[in-house]
């Protein structure tokens, strides 16, 4: 994993306070959600809680004495759910799944991994998808992995096989 490259704002202390301006905000929030999708990215960090999350790097910048508050959190998180990268694992919205791709983009990243390795009509584990090598979703999060796959399922381009305990859980290809 490499390491995450904090852009200038992470040092600029009005960065973790929202900003009241609507203009300055909306240009906030973008810079959020750029520093947030890297960070996933490199983390390769598929949950955030709201309640631990000020307490995350990516949200609490101890050189200056800076966290985001969790009503800026859950600002930044609405944002990226109204863009596709982000939606609450339920309705308290206190988790998150954070995508760092839309769950679209992922499942054509998948569908394009299953034909150029032959994976078409056969049955792959989970297991086997998370921990290809050398991939983009190498590492990803089960949780993510099942909701691209189940993404996958609604186009009609893959079966998901899910098992009571997971260890068993695959997906057929179409």
């Amino acid at each position: 994993m490499s390491e995450v490259q904090w852009p200038w704002q992470y040092n600029f202390p009005p960065f973790f306070t929202l900003q009241p301006n609507e203009e300055t905000r909306k240009k906030q929030l973008e810079a959020w959600r750029d520093l947030i999708l890297e960070y996933v990215k490199k983390t390769k960090t598929g949950i955030v809680d709201v309640q631990e999350a000020d307490t995350m790097p990516l949200f609490c910048n101890a050189a200056i004495s800076r966290k985001l508050s969790p009503e800026g959190i859950q600002a930044v998180l609405e944002m990226l759910h109204q863009k596709g990268n982000a939606e609450p694992v339920d309705k308290t919205k206190v988790r998150w799944y954070i995508y760092w791709h839309t769950l679209s983009e992922w499942a054509d990243i998948m569908y394009q991994h299953a034909q150029e390795n032959g994976l078409v009509n056969s049955v792959c584990t989970l297991y086997e998808l998370i921990n290809t090598p050398d991939k983009e979703f190498t590492g990803l999060n089960e949780e993510i992995m099942i909701k691209i796959l189940e993404r996958l399922q609604k186009d009609e381009k893959a079966e998901l096989i899910l098992s009571d305990d997971r260890s068993g859980s695959g997906v057929k290809f179409f």
